[in-house]
């Protein structure tokens, strides 16, 4: 609920797991709070993959020291559901789903106003953990836009026995190659650099690497993808260009954070290709008095830098620093 005249003392746009680790923290320090979430909970971690395996061990994804138990090494998207819905819900989170921010407002007494599709907010402080998975890495190409591309992969019986091409080297392409590979489809996959990346699960890389040495997979290195047709693509090679008759394209080259949403509350990015938020790395707040960053947002185009496991610590420094502001 509300307090001092209907203003939240913290108001977190994101319900992924570092939003959650925030609503608890601020939950714990008795300060009022709301989350916000264009979506579903964890939306983010909900539109994965349906067979995604995490790289990390439950233990380092695990809230509040709440246990998470998984039945393997490392637990799959459907548990990670399990275990997020199960913390939101038995600590009862204040939350509200499918509500989209629309902007955030600035006041000169530093409260902030927040508009949504659904209402309008006061908050003396903001929290962004909106992640990064929103918006693909576009290509900008030709043919970009059919109804054969996409920029997000679900599940592989949908490509059984059919020619698809998989554009990139990372784990989320590797993971798609593979699937779609032992569900009977005819996999070809198009890499920029010269070998499969190196941040690929180390369990995983042997397997895509071996299945391409064989000719299970097909692959084409130092290629990028130049034009999608109706029927083909055209790939540049080394070699020069080549044509391949494809039914599918999956364009699975990276996802980036909402820069223009940063920008328009006022959040000042490097001006270099990676784009990084301005914050202070000793207590998470931006060059916005009253509001903070939490989660992979934080490195801007570097989305590997930060995850889950190595970010869970960002609730604990902000709301640690916004009692110490209000107290």
């Amino acid at each position: 609920m509300q307090t001092d005249n209907n203003i939240y003392d913290l108001i977190i746009i994101g319900a992924g797991p570092i939003g959650i680790a925030c609503g608890l923290e601020a939950k714990k320090k008795e300060l009022s709070y709301l989350i916000i979430e264009k979506g579903c909970l964890v939306n983010s971690l909900y539109n994965y993959p349906a067979n995604m395996t995490f790289f990390s061990t439950s233990d380092k994804l695990e809230l509040e020291n709440i246990p998470f138990i998984s039945n393997n090494p490392k637990p799959r998207k459907a548990e990670a559901l399990e275990y997020y819905r199960r913390i939101a819900v038995s600590n009862e989170l204040n939350i509200n789903l499918f509500e989209k921010v629309n902007s955030v407002n600035t006041g000169e007494d530093g409260r902030h106003s927040i508009i949504t599709s659904k209402a309008a907010y006061k908050t003396k402080n903001v929290i962004v953990a909106t992640g990064f998975y929103d918006i693909p890495n576009y290509l900008n190409i030709p043919g970009e836009d059919l109804f054969k591309v996409a920029h997000y992969y679900d599940d592989p019986h949908y490509y059984a026995k059919q020619k698809v091409v998989v554009v990139g080297a990372s784990n989320s392409a590797v993971d798609a190659a593979l699937e779609i590979y032992r569900k009977g489809g005819d996999v070809t996959m198009i890499v920029r650099s010269p070998e499969i990346g190196e941040r690929v699960k180390y369990w995983v890389r042997p397997d895509i690497i071996n299945r391409i040495e064989e000719g299970s997979i097909k692959s084409l290195f130092n290629a990028r993808l130049k034009e999608i047709r109706e029927d083909e693509v055209i790939i540049n090679t080394a070699e020069g260009d080549q044509r391949l008759a494809n039914d599918f394209v999956l364009l699975l080259t990276g996802y980036r954070p909402n820069f223009e949403f940063l920008k328009n509350i006022g959040i000042n990015l490097s001006d270099d290709p990676l784009l990084i938020p301005q914050y202070n790395p000793e207590t998470m707040e931006s060059n916005v008095i009253g509001i903070y960053l939490a989660g992979v947002i934080c490195g801007g185009m570097e989305t590997h830098k930060w995850f889950i496991e190595n970010s869970r610590i960002h609730a604990g420094i902000i709301i640690g620093d916004i009692k110490k502001t209000n107290s």
